[in-house]
């Protein structure tokens, strides 16, 4: 990944644009200041291996949430019962598995999800109803079926074989090894990865890896930094991989992306476009109601009320993670990286002892502006296309002007249905 560049003037690969990693950046900065500020008021420092051990568990929740809104959002829908689902799951799995046995209740609970799941992408894709509409009314009914089931009370694992069962599903933790080591591991393989396959000798691309990576490991005995990791972290892990993976290399990932963005074009090309959608619930519900189980193993109970408003605050970190809210566009990893400025900010709420009367009004702000970025980011991203574009056609091979070129034909009519003009990105 060289860095381009347009007009004599040098350019940041496409990587590391601000309408790419924009995220990244405030999550970064996010940090920074929030660690100034800790320090500055004598308190706990900020990225000790305790307080990142803690938000890391506090985001898996979300996290899991947010890797599957993002899939739903990328397939050009969005689900809006997620919160009432994962209630549902948890209060199915409880009640149930005095009865049944855990591991059966467990079962149930997610194919609970997953039936929800499917309803939505049947009424939503089959009869053509909106899906905010359609998500929002189950989500209303959800909620009056969790009402039902715990008879409008707490719900409390028994002891015994559901407390064990439950403590077998989210009770592990564990002690990584050095980190500074493995990431100079990670980033010296990166630069060797590099060195192999590159055709051409690139100093910055692949020494800088190199380096850094040679750095990291010498500095390893010295610089010492392990973390606890608990066991829902290991399963947002392993959920965002698999994700990322299918929707970068894979045909199902590639289809989806165009479902998602050109349903009308997609499906002249021979791709099953309802049937990628209708997934997508299935997949969101399925995981949902698997938060609610893992809610409920955190704190052996599940209340009616539980886990409300928590699709929006799933799908402001898929949000902003820079996902369209009409299909096509949205990074996994982006979205993870959206959970963790949600709650970095929460946390840092905590560790500085401002109250939480302020704290909606910062994330709303925090909200708005990350989409404005990426608004205006995608813009200039679309202007310099055209730009980019126009050029050669104005100019000869020499960059003069060249002969003047034939008139542009009429343009053909263009379809009024949302989608119909297939979008070409880079």
């Amino acid at each position: 990944m060289s860095t381009e560049t347009t007009s004599g003037r040098p350019r940041l690969p496409a990587a590391l644009r601000l309408g790419n990693a924009g995220v990244v950046y405030a999550l970064v900065l996010l940090v920074a200041v929030l660690t100034f500020a800790a320090q500055a008021q004598g308190r706990v420092f900020y990225l000790g291996p305790t307080n990142v051990a803690n938000i890391l568990d506090q985001t898996t929740l979300i996290g899991l949430m947010a890797v599957t809104t993002t899939i739903v959002l990328i397939s050009g829908n969005f689900d809006l019962s997620v919160g009432a689902v994962a209630a549902l799951g948890a209060a199915v799995c409880l009640s149930l598995a005095d009865d049944i046995g855990f591991w059966p209740a467990l079962f149930a609970a997610l194919a609970v999800g997953a039936v929800i799941g499917l309803f939505n992408g049947v009424v939503v894709q089959y009869f053509g109803i909106n899906a905010f509409i359609v998500t929002l009314g189950t989500m209303t009914a959800i909620r009056g079926v969790v009402l039902i089931v715990t008879d409008g009370r707490t719900v409390t694992a028994p002891e015994g074989a559901v407390r064990d069962g439950l403590r077998a599903v989210d009770g592990g933790s564990w002690i990584t090894p050095n980190l500074y080591l493995l990431a100079g591991i990670v980033v010296l393989a990166v630069g060797a990865w590099r060195a192999a396959r590159s055709k051409e000798w690139r100093p910055p691309r692949i020494l800088v890896p190199l380096v850094a990576g040679v750095v990291l490991i010498a500095a390893s005995p010295v610089a010492i930094f392990t973390i606890r990791i608990t066991q829902r972290t290991l399963y947002l892990l392993l959920l965002a991989i698999v994700a990322a993976w299918v929707l970068r290399y894979t045909t199902i990932g590639r289809r989806l992306y165009a479902s998602g963005g050109n349903p009308e074009a997609a499906r002249l090309s021979g791709i099953a476009v309802d049937r990628y959608k209708v997934v997508a619930f299935v997949l969101n519900g399925t995981v949902a109601a698997f938060v609610g189980v893992l809610y409920a193993a955190r704190l052996g109970s599940i209340n009616p009320s539980a886990l409300s408003g928590f699709e929006l605050t799933a799908l402001a970190a898929a949000i902003l993670g820079g996902t369209s809210l009409f299909g096509g566009l949205g990074s996994v990893g982006k979205s993870l990286v959206g959970a963790l400025i949600l709650i970095t900010l929460r946390n840092g709420f905590n560790i500085l002892n401002l109250g939480a009367n302020w704290q909606g009004l910062v994330e709303g702000v925090v909200l708005i502006v990350a989409a404005g970025v990426y608004t205006i980011s995608l813009r200039r991203g679309q202007t310099r296309r055209i730009r980019e574009a126009e050029t050669p056609a104005a100019t000869g091979p020499s960059g003069e002007d060249g002969p003047e070129p034939p008139p542009p034909p009429e343009k053909p009519t263009v379809s009024a249905q949302p989608g119909a003009a297939v979008r070409k990105e880079d």
